[in-house]
């Protein structure tokens, strides 16, 4: 399975950018999970950019306002999806609604507010503890 994470925005602290580089590379031995970085420039041209890169594939939007699910319950379904996933992440301004209408899933990583940078390295080190459920390493426990 290939999973990418479409997010608006680059990584300014180095600090995320340091701990989201650790989970890529724990990830390797797991899946092909790609980033791929849209510039911050509103909602419409962000839109429109995300639109065409998540064509013919299961998207899942990254909002406050989706359901949410425990780590089991997210490795379930990472098991459970046999086609290849794109998770789209927002900017400081949130996603077009044309956005958000073109996921298969809207999923919550919390019911509160998170800065974005923090909200990748929580995503990755989510896709990393469900691979590690789904194979019964201890990271989990």
């Amino acid at each position: 399975m290939k999973i990418k994470l479409l997010v608006v925005g680059k990584l300014k602290e180095s600090h995320y950018k340091q701990a989201c580089d650790e989970y890529l590379k724990r990830l390797q031995k797991y899946c092909s999970l790609e980033i791929i970085e849209i510039k911050d420039e509103g909602k419409v041209k962000e839109a429109e950019k995300i639109l065409a890169k998540s064509a013919d594939v299961f998207v899942v939007v990254l909002t406050e306002e989706g359901q949410q699910m425990s780590s089991i319950q997210f490795s379930s379904f990472l098991q459970k999806t046999e086609q290849d996933l794109v998770f789209i992440m927002g900017g400081p301004y949130g996603l077009d609604d044309a956005v958000k209408k073109k996921a298969n899933l809207l999923l919550s990583l919390s019911a509160m507010t998170l800065p974005h940078e923090l909200c990748r390295l929580v995503f990755l080190e989510q896709v990393y503890r469900a691979y590690t459920i789904s194979k019964k390493e201890p990271y989990h426990h």
